[in-house]
């Protein structure tokens, strides 16, 4: 069970839950959490298509990003499930009331703000130093990022574009974003991968979200030890 005093959970109860899994889904957990990290992490501002939003989940799951940060200081809504296409189990979302409580919070955790958006100072992207613990916040379609955040970034970015048109779509620039710097972080020496204590976190949650009847099988568990 999680000890609410040290949260920390039961190895033992996660090796139960496990075995009520198949072989193959064990080893795409095993795979998958492999893959993944916090080292970066993304932040949409809000983003009015939920399609946008739902996209961009999909792609946090497919380029291995374990957590989204979505900020609905104005905006309200819920993760298109289709869109998504299942990333809502296995990507940890994080919800915000201001753009202020989310960059508190992730300057708290280390992150560095990555504001993606053309800029008097900004860098390509090929240059971004993948070194750093960074949240890449993406803004509005139509505004942009907001001063709040624009304020408080740490790092301005861009994507270097050679055609007519000056701007992608948000889901589209995250997902280039994403596929460059962890390409390059799985490349490179920095300690990127998830902490063992992360991993088993992920592994109970994820036997929750996947395994019929946990609720009968939790109350079976407690009932034996």
């Amino acid at each position: 069970m999680i000890d609410e005093k040290t949260s920390h959970i039961d190895e033992t109860l996660v090796t139960y839950l496990e075995s009520y899994l198949t072989d193959n889904r064990k080893a795409r957990f095993k795979q998958v959490l492999s893959q993944r990290t916090k080292h970066f992490t993304v932040a949409m501002e809000d983003v009015y298509q939920l399609h946008n939003t739902s996209a961009v989940m999909r792609s946090c799951d497919v380029f291995g990003i374990q957590e989204l940060h979505v900020i609905e200081e104005q905006n309200v809504k819920h993760i298109d499930r289709e869109i998504a296409m299942g990333a809502q189990k296995w990507v940890d979302l994080k919800r915000y009331n201001s753009a202020k409580n989310c960059i508190k919070s992730l300057k708290t955790q280390g992150y560095q703000i990555v504001a993606t958006t053309p800029h008097t100072n900004d860098g390509l992207l090929q240059d971004f130093d993948i070194s750093k613990k960074s949240c890449f916040f993406f803004g509005r379609e139509t505004e942009g990022l907001s001063d709040d955040v624009m304020s408080q970034a740490d790092v301005f970015l861009k994507i270097p574009m050679v055609g007519f048109t000056e701007s992608l779509n948000i889901s589209v620039s995250a997902a280039i974003t994403l596929q460059h710097v962890t390409n390059k972080l799985r490349q490179s020496d920095v300690q990127w991968q998830l902490s063992d204590s992360e991993m088993l976190e992920k592994r109970f949650d994820w036997c929750t979200k996947t395994i019929k009847s946990i609720n009968q099988i939790l109350e079976r568990y407690k009932n034996q030890t």
